[in-house]
Protein backbone atom coordinates (compact mmCIF):
# COMPACT_ATOMS: atom_id res chain seq x y z
CA UNK A 1 0.00 0.00 0.00
CA UNK A 2 1.19 3.64 -1.17
CA UNK A 3 2.07 5.46 2.19
CA UNK A 4 -1.13 8.51 2.56
CA UNK A 5 1.93 10.54 4.00
CA UNK A 6 4.40 10.49 1.13
CA UNK A 7 4.71 13.82 -0.66
CA UNK A 8 4.68 11.43 -3.81
CA UNK A 9 1.50 10.38 -5.16
CA UNK A 10 1.05 8.15 -8.38
CA UNK A 11 -1.04 9.75 -11.23
CA UNK A 12 -4.09 8.41 -11.45
CA UNK A 13 -6.44 8.17 -14.51
CA UNK A 14 -9.49 6.99 -15.88
CA UNK A 15 -10.86 5.52 -18.87
CA UNK A 16 -13.36 2.47 -20.44
CA UNK A 17 -11.77 -0.89 -19.85
CA UNK A 18 -11.03 -2.13 -23.00
CA UNK A 19 -10.06 -5.86 -24.66
CA UNK A 20 -6.37 -5.14 -23.89
CA UNK A 21 -7.38 -4.89 -20.51
CA UNK A 22 -8.68 -8.86 -20.30
CA UNK A 23 -5.78 -10.38 -18.64
CA UNK A 24 -5.21 -8.09 -16.03
CA UNK A 25 -9.01 -7.60 -15.19
CA UNK A 26 -8.88 -11.56 -14.56
CA UNK A 27 -5.14 -11.24 -12.55
CA UNK A 28 -6.85 -8.51 -10.36
CA UNK A 29 -10.24 -10.44 -9.42
CA UNK A 30 -8.40 -13.41 -8.95
CA UNK A 31 -6.44 -11.43 -6.19
CA UNK A 32 -9.11 -9.92 -4.78
CA UNK A 33 -12.09 -12.77 -4.46
CA UNK A 34 -11.12 -16.30 -3.49
CA UNK A 35 -14.31 -16.90 -5.81
CA UNK A 36 -13.76 -17.68 -9.37
CA UNK A 37 -15.88 -15.34 -11.99
CA UNK A 38 -16.82 -16.91 -15.12
CA UNK A 39 -14.67 -16.51 -18.13
CA UNK A 40 -17.72 -14.88 -20.06
CA UNK A 41 -18.00 -12.25 -17.53
CA UNK A 42 -14.74 -11.02 -18.19
CA UNK A 43 -15.04 -11.63 -22.04
CA UNK A 44 -18.57 -9.26 -21.09
CA UNK A 45 -16.73 -6.16 -19.94
CA UNK A 46 -13.71 -5.53 -22.12
CA UNK A 47 -15.77 -6.22 -25.19
CA UNK A 48 -18.98 -3.86 -23.28
CA UNK A 49 -21.71 -6.15 -24.27
CA UNK A 50 -24.27 -5.41 -21.89
CA UNK A 51 -21.61 -4.19 -19.21
CA UNK A 52 -20.25 -0.62 -18.87
CA UNK A 53 -16.88 -0.18 -17.06
CA UNK A 54 -14.29 1.85 -16.42
CA UNK A 55 -10.39 1.51 -15.50
CA UNK A 56 -8.18 3.17 -13.42
CA UNK A 57 -4.12 3.12 -14.18
CA UNK A 58 -1.38 4.93 -13.28
CA UNK A 59 0.20 6.92 -16.09
CA UNK A 60 3.54 7.95 -13.28
CA UNK A 61 5.22 5.03 -13.72
CA UNK A 62 8.10 4.71 -15.39
CA UNK A 63 7.82 1.28 -16.61
CA UNK A 64 5.82 -0.44 -19.39
CA UNK A 65 2.91 -1.05 -17.12
CA UNK A 66 1.45 2.56 -17.09
CA UNK A 67 -1.54 1.46 -18.72
CA UNK A 68 -1.97 -1.43 -16.82
CA UNK A 69 -5.36 -1.27 -14.71
CA UNK A 70 -4.66 -0.61 -11.04
CA UNK A 71 -8.74 -0.40 -9.79
CA UNK A 72 -12.02 -0.96 -11.58
CA UNK A 73 -15.99 -0.81 -11.59
CA UNK A 74 -18.19 -2.74 -14.03
CA UNK A 75 -22.15 -1.49 -13.88
CA UNK A 76 -25.02 -2.71 -16.11
CA UNK A 77 -28.47 -1.20 -17.02
CA UNK A 78 -31.71 -2.65 -15.52
CA UNK A 79 -35.13 -1.42 -16.56
CA UNK A 80 -36.29 0.00 -13.34
CA UNK A 81 -39.23 -2.60 -13.64
CA UNK A 82 -36.91 -5.28 -13.35
CA UNK A 83 -35.54 -4.19 -10.60
CA UNK A 84 -36.02 -4.85 -6.26
CA UNK A 85 -36.90 -1.25 -6.16
CA UNK A 86 -38.88 -0.75 -9.23
CA UNK A 87 -42.04 0.30 -6.33
CA UNK A 88 -39.71 3.64 -5.61
CA UNK A 89 -40.55 4.92 -8.62
CA UNK A 90 -44.73 3.80 -9.14
CA UNK A 91 -45.39 7.68 -8.57
CA UNK A 92 -44.56 8.42 -12.28
CA UNK A 93 -45.67 5.00 -13.63
CA UNK A 94 -45.97 6.70 -17.08
CA UNK A 95 -42.91 6.25 -17.41
CA UNK A 96 -42.34 2.82 -19.17
CA UNK A 97 -38.69 3.07 -19.90
CA UNK A 98 -37.27 4.26 -16.64
CA UNK A 99 -33.73 2.39 -16.28
CA UNK A 100 -31.15 2.14 -13.20
CA UNK A 101 -27.20 1.68 -13.21
CA UNK A 102 -26.46 -1.20 -11.34
CA UNK A 103 -22.70 -1.59 -9.85
CA UNK A 104 -21.49 -5.61 -10.90
CA UNK A 105 -18.14 -4.85 -9.54
CA UNK A 106 -15.59 -2.37 -7.77
CA UNK A 107 -12.12 -2.96 -6.61
CA UNK A 108 -8.30 -1.43 -6.49
CA UNK A 109 -5.24 -3.77 -6.13
CA UNK A 110 -4.17 -3.34 -2.45
CA UNK A 111 -0.91 -0.88 -2.93
CA UNK A 112 -3.13 1.56 -4.53
CA UNK A 113 -5.68 1.39 -1.52
CA UNK A 114 -7.01 4.53 0.47
CA UNK A 115 -6.07 6.95 -2.44
CA UNK A 116 -9.82 8.17 -3.17
CA UNK A 117 -9.24 5.95 -6.17
CA UNK A 118 -12.72 3.50 -5.28
CA UNK A 119 -14.91 7.04 -5.13
CA UNK A 120 -13.42 8.39 -8.39
CA UNK A 121 -14.52 5.48 -9.94
CA UNK A 122 -18.21 5.48 -8.06
CA UNK A 123 -18.03 9.33 -9.10
CA UNK A 124 -17.71 8.14 -12.79
CA UNK A 125 -20.82 5.79 -12.17
CA UNK A 126 -22.67 8.34 -10.98
CA UNK A 127 -21.81 11.28 -13.79
CA UNK A 128 -22.72 8.56 -16.23
CA UNK A 129 -25.98 7.87 -14.98
CA UNK A 130 -26.72 11.49 -14.69
CA UNK A 131 -26.17 11.92 -18.20
CA UNK A 132 -28.85 9.37 -19.33
CA UNK A 133 -32.38 11.39 -19.46
CA UNK A 134 -34.27 8.16 -18.35
CA UNK A 135 -32.07 6.67 -15.58
CA UNK A 136 -33.18 7.58 -11.91
CA UNK A 137 -29.90 6.14 -10.08
CA UNK A 138 -27.62 3.88 -9.48
CA UNK A 139 -27.94 1.07 -7.04
CA UNK A 140 -26.48 -1.74 -5.25
CA UNK A 141 -26.41 -4.88 -2.84
CA UNK A 142 -24.28 -4.69 0.33
CA UNK A 143 -24.17 -8.18 2.51
CA UNK A 144 -25.42 -6.78 5.96
CA UNK A 145 -22.28 -7.53 8.30
CA UNK A 146 -19.51 -6.01 5.45
CA UNK A 147 -19.46 -2.75 7.40
CA UNK A 148 -16.68 -1.37 5.51
CA UNK A 149 -18.61 -1.51 2.58
CA UNK A 150 -21.64 -0.22 4.13
CA UNK A 151 -19.52 3.09 5.58
CA UNK A 152 -18.13 3.65 1.76
CA UNK A 153 -21.67 3.69 0.01
CA UNK A 154 -22.77 6.11 2.83
CA UNK A 155 -19.65 8.17 2.61
CA UNK A 156 -21.02 8.19 -0.97
CA UNK A 157 -24.23 9.79 -0.26
CA UNK A 158 -25.47 6.93 -1.52
CA UNK A 159 -29.23 6.20 0.89
CA UNK A 160 -30.33 2.97 2.44
CA UNK A 161 -33.83 2.21 0.76
CA UNK A 162 -34.36 -0.92 2.58
CA UNK A 163 -33.22 -4.05 3.73
CA UNK A 164 -33.96 -7.49 2.01
CA UNK A 165 -34.24 -10.51 4.57
CA UNK A 166 -32.39 -13.84 3.49
CA UNK A 167 -31.16 -12.47 0.42
CA UNK A 168 -27.64 -14.38 0.24
CA UNK A 169 -27.03 -17.96 0.85
CA UNK A 170 -23.69 -18.44 1.79
CA UNK A 171 -22.29 -22.02 2.51
CA UNK A 172 -25.91 -23.44 3.65
CA UNK A 173 -26.04 -20.11 5.67
CA UNK A 174 -28.54 -16.99 4.62
CA UNK A 175 -27.81 -13.46 5.25
CA UNK A 176 -30.00 -10.34 4.56
CA UNK A 177 -28.78 -7.57 2.55
CA UNK A 178 -28.62 -3.67 2.25
CA UNK A 179 -29.73 -1.98 -0.53
CA UNK A 180 -28.22 1.53 -1.73
CA UNK A 181 -29.89 3.65 -3.93
CA UNK A 182 -27.53 7.01 -5.40
CA UNK A 183 -30.88 9.13 -7.14
CA UNK A 184 -30.23 11.03 -10.87
CA UNK A 185 -32.56 12.92 -12.78
CA UNK A 186 -35.26 13.56 -10.06
CA UNK A 187 -35.24 10.00 -9.04
CA UNK A 188 -36.32 9.77 -4.83
CA UNK A 189 -37.83 7.46 -2.56
CA UNK A 190 -41.32 7.31 -1.32
CA UNK A 191 -41.85 10.41 1.03
CA UNK A 192 -45.98 10.28 1.34
CA UNK A 193 -47.43 7.79 4.01
CA UNK A 194 -49.51 6.16 1.53
CA UNK A 195 -45.83 5.75 -0.54
CA UNK A 196 -44.25 4.61 3.16
CA UNK A 197 -47.26 1.84 3.08
CA UNK A 198 -46.89 0.53 -0.43
CA UNK A 199 -43.01 0.26 -0.11
CA UNK A 200 -43.72 -1.51 3.26
CA UNK A 201 -46.18 -4.01 1.70
CA UNK A 202 -44.10 -4.51 -1.29
CA UNK A 203 -40.75 -5.73 1.41
CA UNK A 204 -43.19 -7.96 3.17
CA UNK A 205 -44.90 -9.10 0.02
CA UNK A 206 -41.18 -10.39 -1.48
CA UNK A 207 -40.46 -11.60 2.42
CA UNK A 208 -43.75 -14.01 2.26
CA UNK A 209 -42.78 -15.38 -1.50
CA UNK A 210 -38.82 -15.74 -0.34
CA UNK A 211 -40.21 -17.81 3.05
CA UNK A 212 -42.20 -20.08 0.70
CA UNK A 213 -39.71 -20.37 -1.38
CA UNK A 214 -37.35 -22.21 1.28
CA UNK A 215 -40.02 -23.86 2.61
CA UNK A 216 -40.56 -25.73 -0.77
CA UNK A 217 -36.48 -25.85 -1.11
CA UNK A 218 -36.81 -24.94 -4.50
CA UNK A 219 -34.75 -22.14 -4.66
CA UNK A 220 -31.92 -23.49 -2.47
CA UNK A 221 -30.72 -25.49 -5.50
CA UNK A 222 -30.74 -22.87 -8.17
CA UNK A 223 -27.00 -21.14 -9.54
CA UNK A 224 -27.54 -18.32 -10.98
CA UNK A 225 -25.62 -16.89 -14.01
CA UNK A 226 -22.18 -15.33 -12.59
CA UNK A 227 -23.33 -16.25 -8.80
CA UNK A 228 -20.08 -17.38 -8.00
CA UNK A 229 -18.92 -14.21 -7.67
CA UNK A 230 -17.51 -12.44 -4.47
CA UNK A 231 -19.97 -10.14 -2.51
CA UNK A 232 -16.70 -8.51 -0.99
CA UNK A 233 -17.61 -5.62 -4.21
CA UNK A 234 -21.30 -4.98 -3.60
CA UNK A 235 -22.29 -7.20 -6.45
CA UNK A 236 -23.76 -10.03 -8.29
CA UNK A 237 -24.34 -10.13 -12.19
CA UNK A 238 -27.62 -11.72 -11.41
CA UNK A 239 -31.15 -10.45 -10.61
CA UNK A 240 -32.72 -12.89 -8.65
CA UNK A 241 -34.35 -12.79 -5.55
CA UNK A 242 -31.57 -13.96 -3.89
CA UNK A 243 -28.11 -14.27 -4.14
CA UNK A 244 -25.88 -17.76 -4.15
CA UNK A 245 -22.57 -17.28 -2.85
CA UNK A 246 -20.07 -20.23 -2.31
CA UNK A 247 -17.51 -17.88 -0.18
CA UNK A 248 -17.89 -15.52 2.42
CA UNK A 249 -14.88 -13.14 2.61
CA UNK A 250 -16.73 -9.88 2.64
CA UNK A 251 -13.55 -7.21 2.54
CA UNK A 252 -14.62 -4.42 0.93
CA UNK A 253 -12.02 -4.20 -1.83
CA UNK A 254 -11.74 -0.14 -1.91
Amino acid sequence: MLDPRSEIYPTIEYRPIQPSDLEALEKIHLALFPIRYEREFFLNVVSGNGIVSWGAVDTSRSDDRRDEIIGFVTTRMIAAKDSEIEDLFRYNSSRKDLTLLYILTLGVVDRYRNLGIASSLVREVVKYAASISNCRGVYLHVISYNQPAISFYKKMLFKLVRRLPMFYYIRGQHYDSYLFVYYVNGGRSPCSPLEIVTSFVVDFRAFVKMLVAKFWNKEDHCNPRWARCQESNILLATQSNKRMISGDNTRCHV
